[in-house]
């Protein structure tokens, strides 16, 4: 069985990015659309609204799609306006699927 790190259709190595965007983030159709972004490039994970106006999101697949869905959530939809973002790196969990969360 492979381990989280390790896709078990390809043998492709899995990377996981934890981002955390801060400004016009909420209420600008960010969740929605990051989830459509994730699923378009195959990323696996989870973003959610937090209490202190950021949106938090995981993200987990190959190195490529998740590079390019961490740069995306640093700018964000069309109408967010994205103050600052951090990334963290974080070890995949094998997560299957994306989702929108509370």
């Amino acid at each position: 069985m492979p381990s989280p790190n390790e896709d078990a259709s390809d043998g492709v190595q899995r990377i996981a990015r934890r981002v955390v965007a801060r400004g016009h983030v909420q209420g600008v159709f960010y969740r929605d659309t990051c989830q459509r972004e994730a699923e378009f490039r195959g990323v696996t994970g989870w973003v959610r609204n937090r209490t202190d106006g950021a949106v938090e999101a995981l993200f987990e697949g190959p190195e490529g799609a998740v590079g390019q869905l961490v740069d995306w959530a640093r700018s964000g939809p069309r109408r967010a306006v994205v103050d600052s973002s951090e990334v963290d790196e974080v070890e995949p969990s094998g997560l299957t699927r994306f989702e929108v969360r509370g």
